[in-house]
């Protein structure tokens, strides 16, 4: 059986908006970029080799499909490029980026069918509304949140909205950088 897990970039006040430059014009696009560095490198690079699948929202599919592709010839990047990948939307009618399918019905369904499957973990980026869906149906068996040392001030914040959800922690680890990597496991969701 497959492990879901969700991993995010936020500032200390909680915004995951554009943590890299993605062409929305919001005021600090790519705020992550000056902290990111051969550790950061190293732990995302370790998350990507126990992932077989990423499971994508529909905005941060198409932010990924526009610039994935033109990346290759390097560990990290051959492997997001080539894994199957599963954007969940409604209205996205193409998923064009290679090994690309869409789940648009029976969300819950189709994603526990997957976790069913023998392999390595369901990953999911960003993707704010999917990852609050996800936990909100008790699919995710981890959250990785590397919260980095910047105070944005705007910018959409990450759990905005969602029922009180009691996580515990299994892992704190700061980076030189100032990023600090913190991993829960959702244990109940008031409802």
């Amino acid at each position: 059986m497959r492990k879901l897990l969700v991993t995010e970039f936020v500032s200390l006040d909680g915004v995951f908006q554009a943590p890299g430059p993605d062409g929305s014009g919001f005021k600090y696009e790519g705020w992550s970029f000056p902290f990111n560095n051969n550790e950061f490198m190293k732990f995302k690079v370790d998350e990507l080799e126990a992932t077989d699948i990423l499971l994508l929202g529909r905005v941060t599919y198409e932010g990924f499909a526009d610039s994935w592709p033109q990346r290759s010839g390097d560990p990290f990047s051959d492997k997001f490029n080539s894994m199957p990948k599963y954007v969940v939307s409604k209205t996205l009618k193409n998923a064009d980026w290679n090994n690309s399918h869409i789940i648009s019905d029976n969300v819950i369904e189709e994603i526990t069918k997957l976790k069913h499957e023998d392999g390595g973990d369901i990953t999911v980026h960003g993707s704010g509304s999917l990852s609050k869906f996800l936990i909100e149906h008790n699919l995710v068996d981890e959250i990785t949140i590397m919260v980095y040392p910047i105070i944005l001030g705007i910018g959409r914040q990450l759990f905005t909205d969602m029922p009180k959800t009691k996580i515990k922690l299994i892992e704190a680890k700061p980076f030189q950088s100032g990023i600090v990597v913190l991993r829960y496991r959702p244990e109940e969701i008031e409802k």
